[in-house]
């Protein structure tokens, strides 16, 4: 069952302390990209829902995850050149330019996903940060890569995340925004790194208020096996987000790339989610759809400075394990 807040604009708190602490986001989901859709079709759309988004008053917009391709990853190129061609060398080039510059002259500031190719050689999948003037606010490369290095046998489609990206190395670092976003400290994370508690909380204890979050992620295991399903994995994003959130007292944006891509499905659920855990805008479609609210970042002092005081309560003391191991070790 759908919520009440579907896909409409919402105040998340009746009496806010400061209205210019209010921050107008929306989540542009997109629909499919197919392998052998043009750059040029893909960024219309990206620039349709930007104006959209504009057009209903929100100042900050967020992005899929590898908003201008198909999700290449489940594809297995026997080359470097159909890789790289997915690939953006620097941001922005001639080929996303018109993005930026129709969000300049709107006066909106956006977050976006893209394969990143660097001068010296290396793959991230990254995602950047763009203030309504145009300036780069930040850049975040994604840490947690799932999938595998070598395709697996005999599979229709593959998640070699570990074979076309290096690991980010960029750190969870935030950001504090101009005036025109409210003030707002933002931080980023890309798809698989929302289901990590420790990059929320690293974000949390770097003052964050607001997370920008891009996915595309697949409608089946990803890995094989039939264990989990869309509707699975669709309340497994949403649920990443809304606790988070809660658990870091922050605003989430968890924007999808959904859909059917060249037969491989991708899930929707798109939503925006308060500091309090819960869902006040979500997409109800799995095509180019934009959700928008009214982000009091004010909201956020009630979990930071009560539940979720870090100087009064936390206990790093006894965090070792989070940082000097991987895999579990249980007792004997």
């Amino acid at each position: 069952m759908k919520r009440a807040a579907l896909n409409r604009e919402c105040i998340a708190m009746p009496t806010p302390t400061d209205h210019s602490r209010i921050l107008r986001v929306a989540g542009a989901q997109m629909g499919p990209t197919q392998r052998a859709d043009s750059r040029r079709h893909t960024l219309d759309r990206l620039i349709a829902l930007l104006e959209q988004a504009a057009a209903r008053g929100a100042k900050l917009v967020v992005f899929p995850e590898l908003a201008f391709t198909t999700f290449f990853p489940r594809w297995f190129f026997d080359s470097t050149r159909e890789l790289d061609a997915c690939c953006e060398r620097g941001m922005p080039n001639a080929a996303v330019r018109p993005l930026f510059d129709r969000a300049r002259a709107l006066g909106v500031g956006f977050y976006v996903g893209y394969g990143e190719l660097t001068d010296d050689g290396r793959r991230f999948n990254s995602a950047i940060l763009i203030a309504p003037d145009g300036s780069e606010l930040g850049k975040y490369r994604k840490i947690h890569l799932p999938g595998s290095v070598e395709p697996r046998p005999g599979a229709r489609f593959q998640q070699l995340e570990k074979r076309y990206f290096d690991y980010g190395d960029l750190g969870f670092p935030t950001w504090r925004a101009p005036a025109t976003l409210a003030g707002a400290v933002l931080g980023m994370l890309i798809c698989n790194d929302r289901r990590w508690p420790e990059a929320w909380r690293v974000l949390a204890l770097r003052g964050a208020e607001l997370v920008c979050i891009g996915y595309n992620s697949a409608a089946y295991d990803p890995n094989g096996g039939d264990a989990e399903n869309a509707a699975l994995r669709t309340w497994h994003s949403q649920l990443a987000a809304q606790s988070n959130a809660y658990m870091n007292a922050t605003w989430a944006v968890a924007v999808a790339k959904a859909g059917e891509e060249d037969g491989a499905g991708l899930i929707g659920g798109s939503c925006i989610v308060d500091p309090n855990g819960r869902i006040v805008a979500e997409a109800a479609t799995l095509g180019d759809e934009v959700i928008v609210a009214d982000c009091d970042l004010d909201a956020c002092r009630q979990g930071k400075e009560k539940m979720f005081n870090f100087a009064a309560h936390r206990r790093p003391r006894w965090y070792g394990p989070i940082t000097e191991q991987t895999g579990a070790i249980p007792p004997e």
